[in-house]
């Protein structure tokens, strides 16, 4: 099926005041001051964090940094050694698992396999005790939600791995969650299935917009692709939130910049905290350069410029734009893009552009630009 009719089909639903008209109000998750630990080790240390009702959070970092124990928090798998987590207003911390209104989709699937498609997506209603046509009801619907409506009757060994993720999402839902909890659920497909599993979660979410995903990735593009908002763990700490772009274009923190994105961090002073027009002026060796004014940062402190590798280009805007010289290091193509490495000041910085039809070779120089408004100021202490 069609993703647009899928997601006519959902919206009939919703008016036609069938179980999708229902993920309920108050659906947000709260962490308060949330501490897990196994005996003395602490994996996850006094998390707050609340995610507003039909927001959808990205929860990144790298491996070991806690963002999927914070998840098994929320679904009750994991209980915290202190602080307390809620959903909606209610306090579900001493709750059960199944206690809770939640939808689960995990990396692996977790599909039954000596199931057919239509009883893995009823399970969890059958265990309610809900009604048989209220389950043959809900089962149909949630399989036209994902596109899967043709496979009802297929074992999980049947189906595709893009497939099988389709019919775990269905599953989840079937049970009209509060909150979906997501955890790494793309990561086992390859690249063209995830994206078209993202432009699927990202259809489903404009359907049922006041439900509350919280999304557990790896995957920085998954990330900034699906989430109104991004938290970043590290060492089993929140080091940063925001919403997505700005968390982007402005990040707080080195390691922010770093993690989300790749960034090209140059070592300046600042020289004037407002050189007109939002911008201020920092210098880089013996060049003076306008970037972007950050509030709180005071004339003479060092700091980090963080420009993005598709803020660099080989000739100059319209804009308020510095320009830099940059000898060539390193040349790769991608297809649909140049990756282009080049040392200025001497610090490497990379450059993305569309592919050349007359690439440099290496070791020649030649002069590189950036708008000021693309360029931005991290505290090299952050």
């Amino acid at each position: 099926m069609a993703p647009g009719a899928v997601i006519d089909d959902v919206r009939s639903a919703v008016r036609a005041g069938s179980s999708w008209s229902s993920p309920k109000l108050g659906s947000g998750i709260g962490f308060e001051d949330v501490t897990v630990s196994y005996g003395k080790l602490v994996v996850l240390a006094s998390l707050s964090l609340t995610i507003e009702p039909g927001e959808i959070m990205a929860l990144i970092g790298p491996s070991g940094s806690a963002k999927t124990t914070a998840l098994r928090a929320v679904a009750g798998f994991v209980r915290p050694a202190s602080g307390r987590i809620r959903i909606g207003e209610r306090d579900v911390t001493d709750l059960p698992p199944h206690a809770r209104d939640i939808g689960m989709v995990v990396q692996n699937y977790a599909l039954f396999p000596h199931m057919r498609v239509e009883d893995n997506v009823a399970f969890g209603l059958r265990a309610r005790r809900e009604a048989k046509e209220a389950v043959k009801q809900r089962v149909a619907e949630c399989l036209r939600m994902v596109g899967m409506s043709a496979y009802t009757q297929r074992y999980p060994r049947e189906l595709s791995g893009g497939q099988q993720q389709r019919v775990a999402i269905a599953r989840a839902l079937a049970v009209r969650p509060r909150v979906l909890l997501l955890d790494e659920p793309l990561s086992a497909l390859d690249a063209q299935i995830r994206h078209s599993m993202l432009q699927e979660l990202a259809r489903l979410h404009e359907a049922m917009p006041s439900l509350t995903v919280l999304y557990v990735t790896h995957d920085q593009t998954e990330a900034l692709t699906l989430a109104d908002r991004i938290a970043i763990m590290r060492d089993g700490r929140l080091v940063a939130s925001g919403p997505s772009q700005a968390l982007y274009r402005e990040p707080p923190t080195r390691f922010a910049a770093e993690f989300l994105g790749r960034a090209n961090l140059l070592p300046v002073t600042l020289e004037a905290a407002d050189a007109g027009d939002g911008l201020a002026r920092v210098r880089l060796g013996e060049i003076s350069l306008l970037v972007k004014a950050r509030p709180g940062l005071s004339v003479g402190r060092d700091c980090l410029l963080c420009i993005r590798p598709h803020g660099i280009a080989m000739r100059p805007g319209g804009r308020p734009s510095n320009e830099l010289t940059g000898v060539v290091r390193a040349m790769q193509w991608q297809g649909d893009l140049h990756s282009v490495t080049l040392e200025t000041q001497g610090v490497l910085i990379r450059m993305i552009c569309a592919p050349l039809r007359d690439p440099p070779s290496l070791g020649v120089r030649f002069p590189i630009h950036f708008a000021a408004e693309d360029a931005t100021l991290i505290p090299e202490d952050a």
